[in-house]
């Protein structure tokens, strides 16, 4: 019995398979029937399973080449991003940007627009350029952003939740490398962010804001500033009354902060202050389910007030609530497409009969400001009707899958996709 990595999801795969070249990856897909590919599992929803075969990633050649005077990194798809930010940093490069754990396959992440934090941060699909993969019939087919039809066709590619074939590299954009420091504050009443929102997650290179819903307030604020970057000037204002942590913390409370990177404004390379996670460390709570949605920036405060009604029905299911920005991109399924973005992340218990009910509160609460589910975590509203370019990602797909080689439940329910 195979399992997603938080152990909701058995996997009803008939074969799992876990080629070591691209040629093996080739000769699987043109002879399955069905096939999927998989990465760390890191997804909470049955977006990576197959009714057939499942080709995991892993043992793909972890390679990154670099060209240093393009800036861009070639990767191989299965690699994870703490592997690739080590190699990275080592040649004087950076990602802008990092989601809030490092564990997880680059493939994986940029296919399910995944994120970090940060007002001028787009999520990880918006550092790709270039994307390899391999389609229905076993070509190796590539798609760069300055392809001659303009880069349209690469958009709907690059967040493209494995129905469109199975990726096998992906060519990253890069800048210099940098160091952040971290800091956490604790307690800050929601009524602050009344006309301070924006100045709050725009202060630095990256901000969370967290909360237990258990009053209304925040009860962790995490601020990771670029050391080439001014201290923020939010600190030194009569409304932020949050006080700083006095020892290293986790977000979620009881939990040991040893699994953290490291706090108390010490400096660190990029990729070990960005994260919120150590690598070497069961991110998280480990024991957890998640959901997650993305609204429009404009509508965060009347968001967190709608979700601030019915904390009482949320609190005692949830382990912690991360509230994150993502600026705005042109990639058609990614839930930032052209939407500067608040998303609100809930780290919920381990326990799917209780927990679904508050998912659906939360929807209720979520859905007159459009709120767009991330694809790999839970959710029970069909997202369908908030992607315009869905019916160009349907057209899409049957180009490059005509027969459905790529499809599973997830995709037929959510996407309409070989219905």
């Amino acid at each position: 019995m195979t399992t997603n990595w938080a152990g909701n999801i058995i996997y009803c795969a008939t074969e799992i398979h876990c080629p070591s070249s691209f040629a093996q990856v080739q000769e699987l897909v043109a002879r399955s029937n069905r096939v999927r590919a998989l990465g760390t599992r890191h997804s909470f929803s049955d977006l990576a399973d197959s009714p057939g075969v499942l080709i995991s990633l892993s043992h793909l050649p972890s390679v990154a080449e670099i060209d240093a005077a393009a800036s861009t990194a070639t990767v191989a798809a299965g690699m994870r991003y703490v592997e690739l930010a080590r190699h990275l940093d080592g040649a004087g490069f950076a990602l802008p940007n990092l989601a809030s754990l490092p564990h997880i396959s680059v493939a994986g992440g940029c296919a399910t627009a995944t994120h970090g934090s940060g007002w001028c941060n787009g999520n990880l699909a918006t550092h790709v350029s270039q994307v390899d993969l391999v389609t229905a019939n076993g070509d190796l087919v590539t798609v760069g952003r300055n392809d001659h039809d303009g880069g349209d066709r690469f958009n709907g590619v690059v967040v493209g939740l494995g129905a469109l074939g199975v990726v096998v590299s992906l060519t990253l954009d890069l800048v210099p490398a940098f160091e952040v420091r971290q800091h956490v504050y604790h307690d800050l009443p929601l009524q602050a962010l009344e006309g301070h929102f924006t100045e709050l997650v725009s202060c630095a290179h990256s901000v969370s804001l967290f909360t237990d819903w258990g009053a209304s307030r925040l009860t962790q604020i995490w601020i990771k500033q670029r050391t080439d970057q001014p201290e923020p000037a939010i600190l030194d204002t009569p409304w932020f009354t949050a006080q700083p942590a006095d020892g290293p913390r986790h977000p979620v409370p009881g939990m040991n902060p040893v699994a953290c990177t490291a706090q108390l404004g010490v400096a660190g390379r990029w990729f070990e202050r960005l994260p919120h996670f150590r690598p070497d460390c069961t991110p998280s709570a480990g024991e957890e389910l998640q959901s997650e949605y993305l609204i429009p920036q404009e509508h965060a405060i009347p968001a967190l007030r709608a979700l601030d009604r019915v904390r009482e029905k949320i609190h005692p299911v949830l382990q912690i609530c991360e509230v994150r920005t993502i600026t705005a991109d042109e990639l058609w399924l990614s839930p930032c497409y052209r939407q500067h973005s608040v998303s609100i992340h809930f780290t919920w218990i381990a326990d799917t009969a209780a927990v679904l009910p508050a998912v659906a509160l939360v929807e209720a609460q979520l859905a007159p400001f459009g709120a767009r589910p991330h694809w790999g975590k839970i959710f029970t509203s069909s997202p369908k009707m908030l992607y315009e370019r869905l019916p160009d990602f349907r057209d899409l797909v049957r180009e490059l899958d005509p027969t459905g080689k790529f499809g599973n439940a997830f995709t037929r329910r959510h996407l309409a996709l070989h219905a």
